[in-house]
């Protein structure tokens, strides 16, 4: 669900369609990450939220942390998992992990030219902020990206 309202917005705001599926493909490794490898936050959820300022996307991904922290890997090739964090870094100029209390965010930040340039005024729209683990529910919200770069 948050792949799909992200990419709709995206293309409502007339980003190039490339950086639209880069940015669903962020979106979507980062998700299946914490759902894959973290346990919830209080009440079976994880926030989910993106910002577009000119020609850049933030997106974030809050969970409750698993047993490791979230890291790149390198598998080798005959281990079918393990590369979301490596594609997520080919796809974003920055990544990064934010650690705080029982919660921890990996954020990205992907490129998205637009289709005729940079808009004068930033577009920062409410994302879906929390998804229960086991049956995703969408509300909205707004959360701040400040963390290391990888």
């Amino acid at each position: 669900m948050a792949r799909r309202r992200l990419v709709a917005e995206l293309t409502a705001a007339d980003v190039t369609g490339p950086a639209v599926g880069d940015a669903a493909v962020v979106i979507s490794e980062l998700v299946s990450n914490a759902v894959r490898h973290a346990t919830p936050l209080t009440g079976s959820m994880i926030k989910i939220a993106w910002a577009l300022e000119d020609e850049v996307l933030r997106v974030a991904v809050s969970d409750g942390g698993g047993l490791s922290a979230p890291r790149l890997a390198q598998p080798p090739p005959s281990v079918p998992g393990g590369r979301g964090l490596g594609i997520v870094q080919s796809l974003s100029s920055r990544w990064g992990v934010r650690e705080g209390g029982r919660e921890v965010t990996v954020w990205a930040v992907v490129p998205a030219p637009r289709v005729t340039g940079p808009a004068r005024s930033p577009q920062l729209r409410p994302a879906p902020d929390q998804v229960r683990a086991a049956q995703p529910a969408v509300t909205g919200a707004r959360m701040g990206l400040a963390g290391k770069s990888a």
